[in-house]
């Protein structure tokens, strides 16, 4: 047993930008799954149940908390899509090149990012 390779540790990986977006993937993914469902069946049952019960909804959304809430929401939307089309192309078989997957991990996480901003300045200023 003395002669087993040990398994790579945690310390002994080099942090890089494809380790982060992979986990942004998986925390925007399950973000997306939980808040955005509970809000989605909320806004349905607010529909579903009359103009009061949407009243009381939209005056939720529309509250600074609930405009944080729908921002994180749209940020976890477009930077799982980002790395949802990263994972595309990765799964063709491009891209896996140290530098290309380094690059491509930065562009899907600033590009959720700068999607975000986008979609939001066009609802506000529109």
């Amino acid at each position: 047993m003395a002669n087993r390779p040990l398994s790579p540790h945690l310390q002994i990986w080099k942090w890089g930008p494809h380790m982060a977006v992979s986990i942004l993937h998986r925390v925007s993914g399950d973000g997306m799954a939980i808040i955005g469902l509970g809000v989605l069946l909320w806004w349905l049952g607010s529909l579903a149940s009359g103009p009061e019960a949407y009243e009381s909804f939209a005056g939720h959304a529309g509250s600074w908390y609930g405009t944080i809430v729908l921002i994180g929401l749209t940020w976890a939307f477009f930077t799982h899509m980002c790395s949802g089309l990263r994972h595309f192309v990765l799964d063709l078989g491009a891209g896996y090149e140290l530098d290309t997957n380094r690059n491509w991990s930065v562009i899907s996480m600033v590009g959720g990012v700068a999607l975000t901003v986008a979609f939001w300045a066009f609802i506000l200023l529109a």
